[in-house]
C-alpha cells in the first residue's frame, strides 16, 4: 500500500504543475490535472458517440496520458525543440513496484504510439481539451487563440474528433447557460 500511496501523491502533483504553453499564448492558465480532467471527460463523451470502441481503455488512456509529467514537467513545443524528456524512463520509474504497473505502462505506450482506434481518439481528446481552452479565450476577447486554433485543429485525426471540434468552434462558451438565464430574466 505504501507504493500505491506514493503513486497517488505523484498523480496529485499534477494539480501543481502548470501547462507551459499558456506562457507563449499570453493568456490563460491550466494545471496538468485540469487538462487531464477535460481530456478524460471528452474521452467519456467520445465513448458514447463511438460505442464500438473500448470505452474503459480510451478513458484510462486519457486519465494516464500526462502522468509522466509529474516527473518530466510539461514541455511545450518550443521546449521540445531543445529538451527531450526521457518519458519511457519516467514511466518505468513511476510503475516500478506496482502490481498493476504493467497496465499503466501499456496504456501510456499505446497512447504514445497512437496506433489503436482508442489511442487515436485519446490523442484527439487531448487536442480537443486545448481547443476548448483556446475557444474559451477567443470568446472572451483574446486574439492570440486565433493564430493557434488552425494549427491545433489540423492535429485531429478522427472523424469524431473533427466533428466535435466543429461543434466547439461553432458554439459560444456561454451558450450552455445563456438561454436559461435570459428566460429567468424574462419571467421576473
Amino acid at each position: 500500500m505504501k507504493r500505491i500511496a506514493d503513486l497517488l501523491f505523484e498523480a496529485r502533483m499534477l494539480k501543481d504543475v502548470p501547462r507551459s504553453g499558456f506562457h507563449f499564448l499570453g493568456a490563460g492558465r491550466e494545471s496538468i490535472a485540469e487538462h487531464v480532467y477535460s481530456t478524460t471527460f471528452i474521452a467519456f463523451v467520445m465513448s458514447q458517440l463511438r460505442p464500438e470502441i473500448d470505452a474503459r481503455r480510451l478513458i484510462c488512456m486519457c486519465l494516464l496520458h500526462d502522468l509522466p509529467e509529474a516527473r518530466t514537467g510539461d514541455l511545450n513545443s518550443v521546449n521540445k525543440a531543445y529538451v527531450r524528456a526521457d518519458e519511457p524512463r519516467a514511466v518505468a520509474d513511476l510503475v516500478q513496484g506496482l502490481a498493476f504497473g504493467t497496465q499503466i505502462q501499456e496504456l501510456i505506450e499505446e497512447y504514445t504510439a497512437g496506433s489503436s482506434q482508442e489511442a487515436k481518439l485519446a490523442r484527439d481528446a487531448d487536442q480537443l481539451a486545448l481547443i476548448l481552452e483556446l475557444k474559451d479565450l477567443d470568446d472572451i476577447g483574446y486574439r492570440s487563440p486565433q493564430t493557434w486554433l488552425p494549427h491545433v485543429l489540423d492535429r485531429l485525426h478522427t472523424e469524431t474528433g473533427r466533428s466535435l471540434a466543429g461543434a466547439i468552434m461553432g458554439t459560444r462558451r456561454d451558450a450552455w447557460w445563456w438561454p436559461a438565464a435570459q428566460a429567468r430574466e424574462a419571467s421576473t
